[in-house]
């Protein structure tokens, strides 16, 4: 089936702010930019970046301040200035590391080794939860949704409550999930009785549509289908989504992604595999039944896999990623009139494609210039030479682990070994230093010393560590380098 224009329902940009979280000045650009792009909503997952208080406040993040009150309450201001709506995201099953971590609330894992997921049987877990959801909600009066996360609920059943909670008749682990799911959610109702409550489908997909209408989830919850790959089953997708509905759940979400999905540590966003995964999900809608009440598509952005994993793609690099996918939805495909409205907003050309962003005009989009230097850093990062300078016949074959531990070298290939290791690192260096810069205008000290600590140094270690070998096996030969 031929891809149709997404013509209604939101289009939320989904914010992940449990990694590389945005300085205020940058986050009041990115708002500004998202509307420009045209979005229509914000899907915020502020984990540790909320000011929880009382028993909450541990949560905090202690890597840097979360954002104030104040600060919060502006990031609405400025999202619905721009007719954008905001839906809070907070994790309540799984995905709960933030949480989990804290030595006060271990007791409430489903296993001691899982960080992640939430023993469902305790009345202490559900109160914590609501106390985490009651705070957010109550900075975000005038939000029509909540996102309640629950993906993703490693070990569930694995606990010793739930063990025994399975040896009853008729139990089972989607019943487990779907118990505690109905009763977290009948409290929200209860609470905010009118409040959309959204979560994610992985945990319903292996469950028959019976299974899910036998539970009282059926109006209190709106899955949101989410796949990322470029190459994702369309004709299945429709399936689930129909097997959603038979089970009465009519009003869906669908979440594609513009960057953070690739690979763990992606750090350079390849536009076209996005693109590519939205162009899917427009052929999936269009063959979509009218049963089916499609509610609008979140674009997720990772900026983590989870709490615990090193730092995705940041946004600068994604921002053409993202502005190309939002204008393949409005137009159907990427269109030559959805390329050039790319252009006239950004004012560049493609980060992946070029590794120079700048087409010389004075427009051009908040942190171009540090998706930039990033680019040009990992290429050199990434390069051959640089990678495989271990592997090169000059270190291969006179300066092995062997020459190494018994100090023997020769002096004059050894100073040709300093002299192209030394030119890689300072090379790299300079252009790290140019990053520092930027990133810091954009992000706190410790997102600048976490990323460069996961992307740069452990490639530049092999080669420092090459360097002060030399110097260690020459001085313990009585030369010198520099006598050579």
């Amino acid at each position: 089936m031929e891809p149709r224009a997404l013509s209604k329902g939101k289009k939320l940009v989904h914010l992940d702010l449990k990694g590389a979280p945005p300085r205020m000045s940058y986050l009041r650009e990115l708002i500004h930019l998202f509307a420009d792009l045209g979005a229509n909503g914000i899907l915020i997952e502020y984990e540790d970046m909320f000011p929880y208080d009382g028993e909450l406040k541990v949560l905090q993040s202690k890597a840097h301040p979360p954002y104030s009150r104040e600060e919060i309450i502006s990031i609405q201001d400025i999202a619905h200035s721009r007719g954008l709506e905001i839906i809070p995201l907070v994790q309540t099953f799984g995905h709960l590391e933030f949480v989990l971590k804290h030595s006060t609330f271990e007791k409430l894992r489903e296993v001691s080794h899982c960080l992640g997921t939430l023993n469902p049987h305790t009345n202490q877990g559900v109160t914590l939860v609501m106390e985490m959801l009651h705070q957010v909600m109550e900075l975000h009066p005038k939000s029509s949704a909540l996102h309640i996360g629950a993906d993703e609920v490693y070990m569930l059943g694995e606990g010793k409550q739930s063990k025994e909670w399975l040896n009853n008749p008729g139990h089972n682990i989607h019943t487990l999930f779907l118990s505690y799911i109905t009763n977290l959610t009948k409290r929200i109702r209860e609470r905010y009785p009118n409040l959309s409550v959204i979560m994610w489908d992985d945990m319903l997909r292996g469950m028959s549509s019976e299974t899910i209408k036998e539970t009282d989830l059926v109006g209190l919850v709106q899955p949101m289908i989410w796949d990322y790959s470029p190459v994702l089953d369309v004709d299945n997708s429709i399936k689930l989504m129909e097997k959603y509905r038979l089970a009465g759940l009519s009003k869906q979400w669908i979440a594609s992604s513009f960057k953070g999905s690739t690979t763990v540590y992606t750090c350079v966003t390849s536009t076209q595999r996005h693109v590519d995964n939205h162009l899917q999900w427009l052929r999936v809608a269009s063959g979509l039944s009218p049963g089916i009440d499609l509610q609008g598509i979140a674009l997720t952005g990772w900026q983590r896999y989870d709490h615990l994993s090193v730092l995705c793609e940041l946004m600068p690099l994604s921002v053409h990623s993202l502005a190309s996918c939002l204008q393949t939805l409005h137009h159907g495909s990427f269109t030559p009139e959805a390329q050039n409205k790319v252009m006239e907003t950004l004012g560049t050309v493609d980060v992946g494609d070029t590794g120079s962003l700048s087409k010389g005009n004075a427009c051009s989009y908040p942190g171009m210039k540090l998706a930039e230097v990033i680019v040009q850093l990992v290429a050199l990062l990434e390069s051959q030479e640089l990678r495989h300078f271990e592997s090169t016949m000059y270190v291969r074959g006179w300066f092995s682990p062997y020459h190494r531990q018994k100090k023997i070298v020769n002096p004059l290939i050894a100073q040709q070994i300093q002299k192209q290791a030394k030119m890689f690192v300072e090379a790299v260096e300079f252009k790290v230093q140019e990053v520092r810069q930027e990133m810091n205008l954009l992000y706190p000290d410790t997102t600048v010393e976490e990323w460069v600590a996961q992307h740069v140094s452990p490639v530049l270690k092999p080669l420092q560590d090459i360097l002060n070998d030399v110097h260690t096996v020459m001085e313990d030969m009585g030369l010198s380098v520099n006598d050579c």
